[in-house]
């Protein structure tokens, strides 16, 4: 995924961006960077590998080495950013959160009219923000620019830009598929993907931006540069999975939603006398625990934690690169709290199953400590299909989606015609889906929740948000 976070002030931003920037850690694990504005200095820019290393640690002597009232930086799960670009609209600074499915054909076009080059990548990849800074690049100025880039680009694209005045541009993809907040203080204006992040540096929320909107904002006023457009959909996993438990989206806040999204699986699950008889109700850590706190307040059984994560020195599983080292890393995180476990019946929910790899291991891990059941619930329908807008199973074919995997043993390909059977627990079809992944990662029952049932979670319009990973409606 990523996220971003930009401010300018009428004192020092880079603190506030730092800070502001930190709180986005949770959506991204590859780089981090940040790039400022000084009256004196002009741009400057720094970008670390975050893999092995939170952002805070590698950016702790930033506000010694950067100084500017105005300031950018971004969390990033794909390519480093942001870039220092120069061109016909000035010297600038640009990050990103999106992706960018016709890449390659953009560039061949490209530079097929421009006779221009990009520097490329190991692989020959161009990075994808370059890319849209040269897409912008084709117009007069920025905000033609930007809607170019939106017109012609397959997926979603979400920016902000420093200029080399100390303004900065923040525009919202076209279909709004992620957010931007607008926060104001008494000292400037911020811009950021996560609405806490603008709280806990001192600004109050203004709004959101709306889906294609774009404003220019400096420590002074801001400025409308485009207005929204009708259409909207947003991701829906941003309060499923992606988002931190405070934040909020379209005026719905995460954790809220993740509590009453496990009310409504409870409620499915008592109406077809499901999983009678358990013990305790738990959430796979971290993000589907808020789910289960919702299955436990409705349905009455007991929540405790038969698991705990140990986080001081592993605060992140998914860092190492390989399958295999991060399993075995989610593995030794694992401490058993024999009491809770030996000889209990025990319902977990999880925020979501994508190819089930730990999680199997996390049920065997409770069957070796001595669980007599292990019931599984997923926070979200059956992923059926890859996300062809953010970077949420992107790096999973879909042949790896269990859910998909397990339709094609048991029907082969002519299955994939029967996806909206599958989905649904309540058909023959969706039944077979359900017993073979129990078969599989040794559940003693699984249920997901349904697409109808996540939007009423949601709270608002079914148009406006997108579904696209389980159902593959765009």
């Amino acid at each position: 995924m990523g996220g971003f976070f930009g401010a300018a002030s009428k004192h020092d931003a880079v603190s506030d961006v730092f800070f502001g920037t930190d709180y986005h850690s949770h959506l991204g694990t590859k780089r981090g960077g940040m790039a400022a504005y000084d009256t004196e200095i002009g741009l400057q820019r720094d970008i670390h590998n975050i893999e092995n290393s939170p952002f805070r640690t590698k950016f702790d002597h930033i506000l010694e080495e950067m100084k500017g009232v105005s300031a950018i930086g971004c969390i990033s799960d794909t390519d480093p950013q942001p870039l220092l670009i120069r061109s016909q609209l000035g010297t600038y600074a640009i990050c990103v959160v999106g992706i960018i499915n016709n890449a390659e054909s953009l560039i061949k076009e490209h530079l097929l009219k421009s006779g221009d080059h990009f520097d490329a990548m190991t692989g020959g990849k161009v990075n994808s923000t370059e890319l849209a800074a040269a897409l912008i690049n084709q117009k007069d100025n920025f905000a033609d620019g930007i809607k170019f880039l939106h017109s012609v680009i397959d997926g979603s694209m979400s920016l902000l830009i420093l200029k080399n005045n100390g303004s900065i541009i923040a525009a919202r993809d076209s279909l709004g598929r992620t957010p931007i907040h607008i926060g104001k203080s008494d000292s400037g204006y911020c811009a950021s993907f996560e609405s806490f992040a603008c709280q806990k540096v001192g600004y109050e929320l203004e709004r959101e931006l709306g889906p294609g909107e774009i404003v220019e904002f400096s420590a002074d006023s801001i400025t409308q540069l485009a207005a929204p457009g009708k259409e909207m959909k947003v991701c829906a996993f941003l309060w499923t999975y992606y988002g931190y438990p405070n934040s909020i989206y379209e005026g719905i806040n995460v954790e809220v939603m993740r509590n009453r999204n496990g009310a409504i699986i409870a409620q499915n699950d008592m109406a077809c006398k499901n999983a009678e008889g358990i013990d305790y109700v738990s959430g796979v850590p971290d993000s589907g625990t808020p789910h289960a706190i919702g299955y436990a307040n409705e349905s009455k059984i007991p929540f405790a934690r038969p698991f705990i994560k140990y986080t001081p020195t592993w605060a992140r599983s998914f860092t190492p690169p390989k399958q295999s080292d991060r399993a075995h890393i989610a593995k030794m995180k694992q401490l058993p709290v024999h009491d809770l476990i030996v000889d209990k019946k025990l319902l977990f929910v999880d925020d979501s199953i994508v190819r089930g790899t730990q999680l199997k291991e996390t049920v065997d891990f409770l069957y070796t400590n001595g669980a007599k059941e292990v019931h599984m619930r997923s926070a979200c329908p059956p992923i059926m299909y890859s996300c062809k807008y953010l970077n949420f199973t992107r790096a999973t074919s879909e042949m790896e989606l269990i859910a998909r995997k397990v339709i094609v043993e048991l029907e082969g390909e002519e299955g994939l015609k029967y996806i909206d059977e599958y989905s649904d627990g309540s058909t023959q079809r969706g039944k077979k889906l359900r017993k073979a992944i129990c078969e599989k990662l040794n559940f003693t029952s699984l249920e997901f929740q349904s697409i109808e049932g996540t939007i009423k979670a949601i709270g608002i319009e079914p148009c406006k948000l997108c579904t696209y990973c389980w159902n593959g409606k765009e």
